[in-house]
């Protein structure tokens, strides 16, 4: 690994561990030069998603801006970044075991609200507003009360 500094290819790991859920090492390193520490990290390389848009368009799975738009969707909330690391770490999962190489974009965008109605209701709410294009009240009060309606309801256990 290249010092940022230095530029020097002769650097040490001073610490590694496990981040999101094992499906990333982080790796504390320092360049043997200039004494510089930085942190990597690396992820499994998986084949690329193609995302098919409503428009019949397609598109490579990008993670950052599908936390972009948690992002947006969870501001001025409770959720943390870690929450929301886990909850793209968890969609992506979900789309990889599908088996597809290509996943319309509606395919993501429900697994979004899936996912996001059990971390926060006011993010999802939001998320939502977006991605279902609410046009007036109505909508939003259809939404809520389909998110009352799953609260009420109570959770069948198997035996």
């Amino acid at each position: 690994m290249k010092c940022n500094q230095c530029s020097v290819d002769d650097t040490k790991v001073i610490e590694s561990r496990d981040v999101a859920d094992g499906q990333a090492i982080r790796r504390r390193r320092s360049c043997i030069n200039c004494g510089y520490r930085f942190t990597t990290y690396e992820r499994l390389e998986r084949p690329q998603l193609i995302i098919v848009k409503n428009d019949g368009t397609r598109e490579l799975f990008n993670r950052s801006k599908l936390l972009a738009g948690l992002y947006r969707a969870c501001e001025k909330t409770s959720v943390t970044s870690l929450q929301l690391d886990k909850l793209v770490n968890d969609i992506e999962q979900q789309l990889y075991a599908c088996g597809d190489g290509e996943v319309g974009s509606t395919k993501i965008g429900e697994l979004v609200m899936d996912n996001l109605a059990l971390v926060n209701e006011v993010a999802y709410v939001r998320f939502a507003s977006v991605y279902r294009r609410f046009k007036d009240i109505a909508s939003f009060e259809k939404e809520l009360s389909q998110i009352r309606d799953r609260k009420d309801k109570p959770l069948l256990v198997k035996e």
